[in-house]
């Protein structure tokens, strides 16, 4: 079987006609093809590191397709980003569909023949994407929102917003909200959705138009779905408690498969945020205004007077919103709580469950009352949203939910630490400590074959002459932490050629960013500086002296990757005017527009620096001249007093172990990886990626991030 599928990608196979004599069969390209279609077959699971410009989605998608065309399986593919969902959907499937069709005219037959009862190669391949049911505009609720805009939407850029949203429905193709013309008031979208609480079904006069429900039967047809990371793990978390909406599948392959434990744990965790609840609130009624779902349902209602109990209810639960978070504030201030995470139960009093119970009532009695049908739907979601608020808020200060870390994110519209609850943004939230056993029982132990794939999933290069043995430890971390025992190891170096493509600097006259290996303050260098004179320079100008150099060296065309924003808000500042002496332009994220704009400036511009943390890391594509230079400012270690991470060295301590080498360590490697990887995504990229944390250099475990670099490349230590 491995041999047939195979000659889809190498030469003189279909994919090879298709793209031209520029075409090269790829080795470790075909090396994946073959390993996860070994692992389909034997319903295994399979972690493949793929380096950049293996062509990862045509050695998964090759054999994915196989399964659902000889076999009639089906097979979920999700990612990470919408750009990669873009490029399956867009690229990489219809080109395989337009090639593969051509396979039963070859006279020898590159497939094996398909079991007795089996599809064959020729079928149409039915793949699609799959988004949420909230991407989805109702045509019903649409109507039923403009016939009552006048009582429902408080203001005149809410009406606008809803015109924008009514020219765009009746003209629309797919109805979701990737289409969607820009809105002055998003929250619009919350009127007109797509909601299960409150579908109609069959009974809707809409059904058969209806976006949701068409995209819902495609999906039933089809063999090859596409979705986002968010979606398969709120579907599994779902299948969990007995209910899902993926339909059942074969086999599943997970790409960008580095920040899969990050969205597990998200979405076998909780959260609620003070904008929901008000969010709920003001949607039913605003005192204000007198807008308000309610105010609309008090002309129709019977009984007025139920209405307005209900409307009072309403302002009582404000009340309730507003002291619970409030003294979320004052408990996340407290001497008690040093980073937000809380560690008993009951820390504070819970006002918010009873004031939404109660109101969740009231609008049930006034559902049972209700003779207009659509009027019962709306019902049933705003029943449905206020007891899901009151069951969250429960849990979270009962701290029901074993094994789970819990803790209070505020954001203040001031400086961090500022006093006082006027402006803050208030998110109480709880995530499992480790989601391997969680993981291990609803996805590695079912029926289907799981493939994990990413260019960093190990944490460090084997060289071609170690044992394979080597290779398994190198993903020992990854398979623990996704509780994948016994999961088989594939790693796949890049094509590219490193050792020609890139130099790598590590500046060892860089003050190190703490004062000790692990921890503790940053240290003042004493060197003199041409930006600065000759004072004592604090880190941060150190750091910017030396990303002025290195920027200035190749003019431009820069990313400077930072582990905080509070750093990197200082440099940016302190860099502006001499990068702006050399005609450099500087993008901040946070600052300068979003993530997608000042990429798209990054890119149209030849001489650029973007100042980026968090995701630019990861899942950032940029090809050619415009990206030359990456600069890691430090290497990424998490916070250790971040909750959820503080809470895994503690499990780790509490057994024994050491969190350090056992978490802290390869989790950053891995991160480390991730950055070294935005500089080459083609054969024909070239430049310099700069390190400025000595410790690379200077500690024992510097040695881990050394070992994850690719083989062959060239570095230079600069001493002076």
């Amino acid at each position: 079987m491995s041999a047939a599928i195979t000659h889809i990608l190498d030469s003189g196979g279909p994919v090879a006609r298709a793209l031209g004599p520029d075409y090269e069969p790829r080795q470790p390209q075909l090396r994946m093809t073959e390993a996860v279609a070994a692992a389909m077959e034997a319903r295994e699971t399979l972690l493949v590191e793929a380096g950049t410009g293996v062509g990862k989605s045509f050695a998964y998608l090759v054999p994915a397709i196989d399964r659902c065309l000889s076999r009639g399986e089906t097979v979920v593919v999700a990612t990470n980003t919408i750009a990669l969902q873009e490029q399956l959907m867009e690229r990489d499937i219809p080109l395989l569909q337009s090639t593969i069709a051509a396979l039963d005219d070859e006279s020898d037959g590159p497939l094996e023949s398909p079991p007795p009862g089996a599809g064959s190669w020729a079928g149409d391949l039915r793949a699609c994407l799959v988004k949420g049911r909230g991407n989805y505009v109702s045509i019903r609720r649409l109507k039923l929102a403009s016939s009552r805009q006048d009582k429902l939407l408080s203001d005149p850029a809410a009406r606008r917003s809803l015109h924008v949203i009514e020219d765009w429905a009746y003209d629309t193709s797919d109805g979701s909200l990737s289409t969607l013309p820009p809105l002055e008031r998003m929250g619009v979208w919350d009127k007109v959705q797509s909601d299960s609480s409150n579908c109609m079904g069959r009974k809707c006069s809409h059904y058969d138009e209806c976006f949701y429900q068409s995209s819902r039967r495609v999906m039933e047809r089809s063999q090859l779905l596409i979705c986002n990371h968010a979606l398969f793990f709120s579907d599994l978390a779902l299948r969990a408690r007995g209910v899902g909406f993926l339909p059942k599948y074969d086999h599943v392959i997970l790409d960008e498969a580095h920040g899969v434990e990050d969205v597990a744990a998200e979405h076998f965790g909780l959260s609620l945020s003070e904008g929901r609840v008000n969010h709920l609130l003001s949607t039913l009624f605003q005192s204000r205004s007198r807008r308000g779902y309610l105010a609309n349902l008090q002309n129709l209602h019977n009984d007025g007077e139920a209405v307005g109990r209900a409307i009072e209810l309403v302002a009582r639960a404000e009340r309730a919103s507003r002291d619970f978070f409030e003294s979320m504030v004052s408990l996340e201030q407290s001497s008690g709580v040093r980073n937000g995470r809380v560690h008993e139960p009951r820390a504070v009093a819970n006002p918010l469950t009873p004031a939404m119970n109660d109101l969740a009532m009231r609008l049930r009695s006034l559902r049972e009352d209700t003779k207009n049908e659509p009027d019962r739907f709306e019902l049933a979601a705003y029943i449905e949203r206020a007891v899901s608020i009151a069951d969250v808020a429960e849990a979270w200060v009962e701290q029901t939910a074993e094994h789970c870390v819990y803790w209070i994110e505020v954001r203040r519209p001031g400086r961090d630490g500022e006093a006082g609850y006027a402006g803050v943004r208030v998110t109480i939230a709880a995530s499992p400590i480790d989601v391997a056993p969680l993981l291990d029982k609803y996805l590695f132990s079912a029926e289907h074959s799981t493939v994990l794939t990413s260019a960093t999933l190990a944490t460090r290069t084997v060289r071609d002459d170690e044992p394979t043995e080597h290779a398994e430890t190198a993903f020992a971390y990854t398979i623990g932490r996704l509780g994948c025992e016994g999961a088989r190891t594939l790693q796949l170096g890049s094509p590219f050629e490193y050792a020609r493509q890139v130099e790598v600097y590590v500046d060892r006259t860089m003050p190190a960013p703490s004062g000790g290996s692990r921890g503790g303050r940053a240290q003042q260098s004493r060197s003199s500086s041409p930006l600065f004179g000759h004072q004592p320079q604090s880190y941060e100008g150190a750091l910017t002296e030396r990303i002025v150099r290195h920027v200035r060296e190749t003019g431009g065309g820069a990313f400077v990757l930072f582990t905080s924003f509070s750093t990197l808000y200082k440099v940016a500042d302190m860099a502006r005017v001499p990068l702006a002496d050399e005609d450099l332009p500087l993008l901040v994220q946070g600052r300068d527009g979003s993530r997608t704009e000042i990429l798209r400036q990054f890119r149209e511009s030849d001489r650029a620096v973007l100042f980026g943390a968090a995701s630019f890391w990861q899942g950032v594509d940029v090809r050619g001249r415009s990206l030359r230079n990456v600069i890691i400012t430090r290497l990424p270690f998490e916070p250790p007093d971040r909750p959820l991470t503080e809470a895994r060295i503690e499990r780790i301590r509490d057994r024994g172990g050491d969190p350090f080498k056992e978490d802290s360590l390869p989790r950053a490697v891995i991160r480390f990886k991730q950055g070294f990887g935005r500089l080459i995504r083609s054969s024909s990229d070239t430049g310099r990626v700069v390190i400025l944390d000595p410790r690379v250099l200077t500690t024992g475990y510097g040695k881990a991030f050394m070992n994850a670099l690719p083989a062959g490349v060239r570095t230079e230590v600069i001493h002076s």
